[in-house]
């Protein structure tokens, strides 16, 4: 941990009297944001040397991985309250967190597709390519299991069980859980791995990945949110479609087909049965306009 970090930790510790609990959350937050600059920026640079666009980048990140937006506002204060602090110390000339802005309370029902609409999706990427057979096998995986894209990108070959066909993956916190993949996504990860070309001078890290991009080396997020733009076009879907759409859709219709509400949990990942009840929302507004359009007396201007 940066000497700043640490110091900035002790003067609230020492100052504030912060209790354990916030020192904890704050060094939690700050390794999240250590964990950013590692993987996009290449290094963790000085306070001085962090600029608002980086910032601004690490916040699109904690929206990527679908962190709850209590979690996403207490991010952002921590890094207010430590450029305020390195601000009057002089450690900093300024403070750019100061342009960041808190998400809004309240959710928006999240997106998602229907079935037919997840086949032509599915469908949209070429069978007779190694790519389009790379993105097939990214597309039915992550519907089928599930998956966070940030999840999806981090699988390595030995995170497929291929005789229990199961993935072992690792979600928010590094916490390792268990999610099947069905037939079809194990056929089209079959049809991958027979063309899969790591690349021979790579590190095992990269080379390992079960996902590679076309030079042998492990995706990134950023490529499969391109990857799923031309699809989405191609597919003729609307522009609200991202990766995360197929996890949405993936619960939802796990849900229309009568899947508790703590199995969804499981499957997802979520630590809070709270999150998960989003879904059920949504699927309530569907049986909602459902009843509405097919019911004969379900037009309550009639009575009017």
């Amino acid at each position: 941990m940066l000497t700043e970090v640490q110091d900035f930790l002790r003067y609230l510790r020492l100052e504030k009297n912060a209790s354990d609990l916030t020192i904890k959350s704050y060094s939690d937050d700050f390794e999240s944001f250590y964990d950013y600059l590692r993987e996009r920026v290449g290094g963790i640079p000085h306070p001085e040397s962090i600029t608002i666009p980086v910032l601004r980048g690490f916040v699109s990140y904690l929206h990527e991985c679908e962190y709850a937006r209590t979690t996403i506002a207490r991010r952002l204060a921590a890094l207010r309250s430590f450029y305020r602090y390195t601000t009057r110390e002089g450690l900093t000339s300024s403070n750019p967190a100061k342009a960041l802005r808190t998400p809004r309370a309240g959710r928006k029902l999240p997106h998602f597709l229907t079935t037919e609409q997840i086949g032509k999706l599915l469908e949209a990427p070429p069978a007779n390519e190694p790519m389009g057979i790379r993105d097939r096998a990214i597309l039915e995986t992550l519907y089928s299991a599930g998956l966070r894209v940030a999840e999806l990108v981090g699988l390595d070959l030995d995170s497929w069980d291929r005789g229990a066909n199961i993935l072992r993956v690792y979600g928010k916190g590094k916490k390792e859980r268990i999610a099947p993949v069905g037939t079809y996504a194990v056929r089209a990860l079959e049809h991958w791995l027979n063309v899969r070309s790591p690349d021979p001078n790579g590190l095992p890290d990269e080379t390992n990945a079960l996902f590679l991009n076309r030079f042998g080396r492990r995706l990134t997020t950023r490529s499969i949110g391109r990857m799923l733009e031309k699809y989405i076009k191609i597919a003729g879907l609307d522009s609200l479609t991202s990766p995360h759409t197929l996890r949405h859709s993936f619960a939802t219709h796990l849900l229309d087909g009568g899947a508790d509400l703590r199995s969804v949990q499981e499957l997802l990942g979520h630590k809070s049965l709270t999150t998960t009840q989003i879904y059920t929302h949504v699927s309530t507004r569907r049986m909602r306009e459902t009843y509405e359009h097919a019911h004969p007396h379900s037009n309550h201007d009639d009575y009017e």
